[in-house]
């Protein structure tokens, strides 16, 4: 079944924020660099690369259903950084606008009665349900920690292990 009309318009919105995600997490990675924090850094540049992968994915299903990805516009991200509580709240809310634009494709695909689309949201929301529990567990530990140097600097650590 080929893929037209708004859906392939709003899977195009989804590229673009998807890439929009990935500089977000670019320039976060950027602000813990300059904190001196290069494992929480680490972290961010290996979400900026998942970003990349998730808006691939939706290109290659576009492109499987003869549709023409295309990439939006994108702006700079402001990103106002001066703590690592600040970095994943962020980050948090970045996915949290993420997982309703996924959830806003669910529907649309529902509405639009494309069955072929909807094993490819339901990947993306079980995604999106991990990736926002996973920076709500950091951003409470983060909380926990406060500005104790050893506890951030176990953090950055452990989130730095991360492959």
């Amino acid at each position: 079944m080929e893929l037209t009309g708004k859906l392939a318009e709003a899977f195009n919105t989804q590229v673009t924020l998807e890439l929009t995600a990935a500089t977000v997490y670019r320039q976060l990675a950027v602000e813990m660099d300059i904190m001196s924090l290069p494992g929480i850094a680490g972290w961010f540049r290996a979400q900026a690369a998942e970003e990349i992968v998730h808006a691939e994915k939706f290109m290659d299903h576009m492109t499987d259903r003869s549709a023409h990805p295309r990439i939006g516009e994108q702006s700079a991200p402001v990103v106002n950084v001066k703590s690592v509580a600040d970095a994943f709240a962020a980050s948090l809310a970045h996915e949290q606008k993420v997982s309703e634009a996924i959830r806003e494709l669910y529907r649309l695909a529902q509405t639009e009665g494309d069955i072929d689309s909807l094993p490819l949201l339901h990947w993306f929301i079980d995604e999106q349900v991990e990736e926002e529990a996973t920076v709500s567990e950091i951003l409470d530990r983060v909380n926990l920690i406060g500005n104790d140097g050893n506890g951030l600097l176990r953090l950055d650590s452990e989130l730095g292990a991360r492959k």
